[in-house]
């Protein structure tokens, strides 16, 4: 397809990881949108339908982000230095829909534990209900004799 590169040269993680300009104003502003989005889902855990949304976006934001790459690839001059936008979407997957994966996964953490501690307190609650019961049965057994 027109507009991508390979990734043949690429011989290890690292050194593409090295090879990328950090400092080009796009990925600076790249880098801040997942900042702010991490801020964003641990200052909102306790607002269930505002996670849910947030969540549900970011997801259909890795599921769009091969056409992301596409337009991005064709783009690449109007807002970066460098084409980094390759056919096989490492680029993209790196930068952009990992960090959004590993929010999303801080998210089902939080429900999760959240749920932990909510049935936890439901079970402590029955309990405390039943020791209540079985108070007011003996006390009734021992006004009848």
């Amino acid at each position: 397809m027109e507009g991508f590169i390979e990734v043949n040269e690429i011989s290890d993680f690292v050194s593409y990881i090295r090879s990328i300009e950090w400092r080009d104003p796009w990925l600076m502003a790249l880098l801040s949108f997942h900042a702010l989005v991490t801020i964003m889902c641990f200052s909102t855990r306790n607002y269930g339908n505002f996670q849910v949304i947030l969540f549900i976006t970011l997801l259909l934001l890795v599921y769009f982000s091969e056409n992301i790459n596409e337009v991005a690839a064709r783009n690449w001059t109007l807002f970066s230095r460098q084409q980094y936008f390759d056919s096989k979407g490492l680029f993209i997957s790196v930068v952009f829909s990992i960090p959004i994966l590993l929010n999303c996964m801080i998210m089902v953490g939080s429900w999760l534990y959240q749920s932990t501690q909510l049935m936890t307190n439901l079970k402590k609650a029955q309990l405390r209900q039943r020791l209540k019961e079985m108070d007011q049965q003996q006390r009734k057994l021992l006004k009848a004799e």
